[in-house]
Formats: C-alpha cells, sequence, structure tokens
C-alpha cells in the first residue's frame, strides 16, 4: 500500500511567560476541569451498566417466555425460529412427537369456529378428531354446514346444548346436560350430532334411567313370522288384525265375568238348578253337571279361553328364548287369566265323578274366580297407554317405596295421637290405635269417608295436622313420577314417528325402483327437486337431479350413505 507524505508543519510561535498569579489561576481551573471529567467519566460508567442490566434481564425474561412455549432460543441473542420449526416446538410442548410430520401437525393445531345460532365458538381440529365417528369429528359430514363466506359452520341449534356437547370432545367423553337444557331437548341435541349409541346409553344411565334391554328375533325365518304376528302388532296388517280380534275377545271376557253377577243372572241359575228332576241321585246329578255346562255364560267363557289358550301356545312355540318367554310379566297374566277356568272346569268334573260331593271350599272357589280380573292387564299388550304406565311405575318403584314409607310413619303418628287425645270421649270412634288406622290413612290421603271423626278441639287439631302432613307426603315424590312419565311418553312418541319415517322411506324407494320413471317416480322426483333447492340454494339449480341420483344410488346399493353425506337431510330420530 502507498503512503502519502504529509506536509510540514509550520514552525509554532515562541509563548511568552505567564505571570505566577495567572499560573496559579489556571492551576486551579485545571484542578475543577479535572473533577468534573471525573465525574462525566462516573456518570457514563453508571449508564453503561444501567444498560447492560437491562439487556440481561430482558434476555432472561425473553429466555423465559420461550421456554414456557417451547421455542429454543439461542444465548448469543438470535431471533427464535418461525414457521416449520416453530410449529414443531408447540407439538413438542403438548405432548406431541415430531415425527408425524409438520403438515399433520398443522392440521391438529389449526383452529374451526362454529356459529351456533349466533353463537360463536372455536376449538381446534385435533381436539374434534378424538371422536371422528361423530358430526363434527367427520370432515366430510360436517362441511354440509360449512359457510365459506363467513368461513365458519353454522348450526341453527340449540346454543347452551352446543357447549356441553364441545365439552364432550374436549374431556374426552364426557357429557354431562346443562341444567337449563330439558332432558329431551338434549337427548335431540346427541342424535343430531351422531355421538353415537353408547353416548347416549351412558347420558341416560347418568340421568338415572334403566338400560334398554335388546329383544331378540327367533332364528327361524317362520318362527319370526309367526313371532312378530302375535308380539308386534305394527309389523303388518295381518299382526293388526290379531291384535284387534285378541282386544274384542279380552273386553268380551271383562264384560261376561261382570254381568253374571247380576242378581236377575244369578237368581235364573239357582231356579235352573232346583228345576232339575230327581229321578235317582245318578241321573240328578247328570241333569245338573248338564244344565252347567249349557250355561250361556260358561260357553262364551270356553270360547274366550280356547282363543287365550291358541295365543299362548302359539307364542310359546314362536318364542326365540323360553325361559325369557315365562320370566315375562306379560305371560305370566296370561297364565293367570287361562289356569282359573280350568281348575273350575276340574272342579265340576270331579263334583260329577263323586256324586255332588262338594270338592273345593267356597271361598277358594271365589279366589278363583276372582283371579279371571286380572285378565284386564292383558290389554296393556295393545294398549301403549297401559305400557307407559308400568314402565313409568316400574321406573318410580323408589319414589313409590318413599311414599308408602312416610304414610307409613305418618299413619302410626297420627293414629297413637288422636286415639289418646279422644280416649276421655265416652262417644270416641277410636276404641283403639288399629281402629285408628283407617281415619289416618283416610285423612292422609284427603279423602274423607266421614265414617270416623274426632269429637274433641285436641282430636280436631291431630285431624288437621295429619291432613296437612298427607299433602305435603303425597306432593313430594310426585315431580319425579311425573317426570318419568314425561320421559316414556316422548320415548314413545319419538319411536312411532321413526317407524313411521322408515316406512314412508321404504314406500318411496320402492316405488322410484319399481315404476321405472312413472306416476309415482315423477311425484317423487318433484318433491326432492323442491328438496334440492332448499338444500343447496347456492347451485342455483332447481332440476333436483343432485338428490334423485342420489337417491337412485341408494336404491341400488352403489352409494348408501351419499344422501346423508351431500345433501345433509337426515331422519328425524
Amino acid at each position: 500500500s502507498r503512503t502519502s507524505a504529509s506536509p510540514p508543519r509550520p514552525p509554532s510561535p515562541r509563548r511568552r511567560p505567564r505571570p505566577a498569579a495567572a499560573t496559579a489561576a489556571a492551576a486551579a481551573a485545571g484542578s475543577g476541569g479535572d473533577d468534573d471529567d471525573e465525574g462525566k467519566r462516573d456518570d457514563g460508567n453508571g449508564r453503561r451498566k444501567r444498560r447492560a442490566g437491562a439487556r440481561r434481564r430482558q434476555r432472561k425474561e425473553s429466555l423465559e417466555s420461550t421456554e414456557s412455549t417451547g421455542v429454543r432460543v439461542e444465548e448469543s441473542g438470535s431471533l427464535p425460529p418461525t414457521g416449520t420449526e416453530a410449529r414443531l416446538g408447540d407439538a413438542e410442548a403438548c405432548g406431541r412427537g415430531a415425527g408425524d410430520g409438520p403438515g399433520e401437525q398443522h392440521d391438529d393445531l389449526e383452529r374451526v369456529v362454529f356459529n351456533v345460532s349466533g353463537l360463536r365458538f372455536e376449538t381446534q381440529l385435533g381436539t374434534l378428531a378424538k371422536f371422528p365417528d361423530t358430526l363434527l369429528g367427520d370432515a366430510e359430514r360436517r362441511s354440509c354446514y360449512f359457510d365459506p363466506l363467513r368461513n365458519e359452520y353454522f348450526f341453527d341449534r340449540n346454543r347452551p346444548s352446543f357447549d356441553a356437547i364441545l365439552y364432550y370432545y374436549q374431556s374426552g367423553g364426557r357429557l354431562r346436560r346443562p341444567a337449563s337444557v330439558p332432558f329431551d331437548i338434549f337427548a335431540e341435541e346427541i342424535k343430531f350430532y351422531e355421538l353415537g349409541d353408547e353416548a347416549m346409553v351412558r347420558f341416560r344411565e347418568d340421568e338415572g334411567y334403566a338400560r334398554e334391554e335388546e329383544r331378540p328375533m327367533p332364528a327361524s325365518e317362520f318362527q319370526r313370522r309367526v313371532w312378530l304376528l302375535f308380539e308386534y302388532p305394527e309389523s303388518s296388517g295381518a299382526a293388526r288384525g290379531i291384535a284387534i280380534v285378541s282386544v274384542l275377545i279380552i273386553v268380551v271376557s271383562i264384560i261376561i265375568f261382570c254381568v253374571e253377577t247380576l242378581p236377575m243372572f244369578r237368581e235364573e241359575r239357582e231356579n235352573t238348578s232346583l228345576a232339575v228332576p230327581f229321578v235317582n241321585g245318578t241321573e240328578a246329578e247328570g241333569a245338573a253337571s248338564g244344565s252347567s255346562f249349557m250355561d250361556p255364560f260358561f260357553i262364551i267363557e270356553t270360547i274366550c279361553i280356547v282363543w287365550f289358550s291358541f295365543e299362548f301356545t302359539v307364542r310359546f312355540l314362536a318364542s326365540p328364548s323360553k325361559p325369557a318367554f315365562f320370566k315375562d310379566i306379560m305371560n305370566i297374566i296370561d297364565i293367570v287369566a287361562i289356569v282359573p277356568y280350568f281348575i273350575t272346569l276340574g272342579t265340576e268334573l270331579a263334583e260329577q265323578q263323586g256324586n255332588g260331593q262338594q270338592t273345593m271350599s267356597l271361598a277358594i272357589f271365589r279366589v278363583v274366580r276372582l283371579v279371571r280380573v286380572f285378565r284386564i292387564f292383558k290389554l296393556s299388550r295393545h294398549s301403549k297407554g297401559l305400557q307407559i304406565l308400568g314402565q313409568t311405575l316400574s321406573a318410580s318403584m323408589r319414589e313409590l317405596g318413599l311414599l308408602i314409607f312416610f304414610l307409613f310413619i305418618g299413619v302410626i303418628l297420627f293414629s297413637s295421637a288422636v286415639y289418646f287425645t279422644e280416649s276421655d270421649d265416652s262417644d270416641t270412634d277410636f276404641t283403639s290405635i288399629p281402629h285408628a288406622f283407617w281415619w289416618a290413612v283416610v285423612t292422609m290421603t284427603t279423602v274423607g269417608y266421614g265414617d270416623m271423626w274426632p269429637k274433641t278441639v285436641g282430636g280436631k287439631i291431630v285431624g288437621s295436622l295429619c291432613a296437612i302432613a298427607g299433602v305435603l307426603t303425597i306432593a313430594l315424590p310426585v315431580p319425579v313420577i311425573v317426570s318419568n312419565f314425561n320421559y316414556f311418553y316422548h320415548r314413545e312418541m319419538d319411536s312411532e314417528d321413526q317407524g313411521e319415517y322408515s316406512h314412508v322411506s321404504s314406500l318411496n324407494t320402492s316405488d322410484d325402483g319399481g315404476g321405472g320413471g312413472g306416476g309415482g317416480g315423477g311425484g317423487d322426483e318433484e318433491v326432492f327437486k323442491q328438496m334440492s333447492m332448499e338444500v343447496n340454494p347456492q347451485s342455483g339449480r332447481g332440476d333436483g337431479a343432485d338428490v334423485v341420483s342420489i337417491l337412485k344410488e341408494v336404491d341400488s346399493g352403489q352409494v348408501p350413505n351419499s344422501l346423508s353425506e351431500q345433501t345433509g337431510l337426515r331422519p328425524i330420530a
């Protein structure tokens, strides 16, 4: 490298010597200037130290913040990683491995927005992916509700229920009904979001409802048809006809049971038995037996029993499980309805063979005849209302037990109180505590027959307290029983609606496949044209070709789930 020569400096002029006073003043001024310079240097060092401390604190805080998020920052002060590296760091911090690839981790961490009747919910796709068989967990099924303009999914559903539905995904399967949402509405939301039968069963068990038992079907095709014919009246027209005949015979049997106790028929029967001619003992007994067997009531009773026996035998032979058949309460009622007739018939024949000797006491005979009244419960096989009532009572056994227990305690307390209160009155009706039980029961149930009543002031006070306690005792478990009744009633109505929908759907598909473009098929196509416009109005197509083609594919068995996946049309459950 080249070096340039600097020009020569000019000679400096000689300075004059200063006086002593000036020299001293200059020395003093110089010492003051040195002190100022030292102070300035100290201030500069302090500022540099403070800046260094601030930088160290800032670096420490940045390290702590990045460690909490899982992003590594080097001590050299370089910037934290961005993009794929940051996402992989987040995945490691969340407990996920980075070996799955950045694309999949990015999909799991991607956020999705749900608009439920105006209320927005936001979550991650990884949360929904925990249950891929549900509506929200399946991307294809939930795509029917996607709004591309707002970049969100819109559901016109119950808003408080969706909070619990989303918590189901977040908690890994815990389903809790909000207190402000009724049971039937939340059950409909579970069905709409397709959480599955297992979630519905666990939800019902958490709500206190018993698990529904599955009803098996016979293995043989012939037995299955016979079983459906006699057990399920809604299965076919022939089954409905058999059910109608069975109901008519049950009603006739009950009417005969009541009418034969009228005095006019009893007197006629006694006169007939007395008018039998007595030639000898055998002839008289045979005539009496023949007259009893020729009684019109006995003939009608025999016809009814023949039908009951035939129905019971056929159902037993076609049942899928013989032990379970005898455990069913309805079949036990059928046996109870049939047995008294054969007991009475055997008694009549035994008396005929025993030369008129009475083989059964009158008390037992009356009990056997009384059992016939239980035939009225056979109507519950063909009455949905009686079935709902029986299910309600069965589900409310705990509450009914508490009610009976409270009534028992009240009867003991108030019968004892009214007895000792009325003991000084000579004209009292309460001669003992057991005699007062009847009065306590009638008063607590607010019936009040009036056959027994207190006459003293103390007894009337006890009676007033007994009536008030009875009202409160009966009113406490009633809401629970009513709630159980509403549940079984709505469940029965929902099952009927679902059965009607399935029946109509099967008719539509059969008409479309068999009509071949006839009048029935054309009518269905017109209906589904309107459905297509309502489901997908943005497509701008009004011919309904998409829905009609999907239905034809479903009928041919090629695309079994395309209708619900592409159009969002689902049966009402």
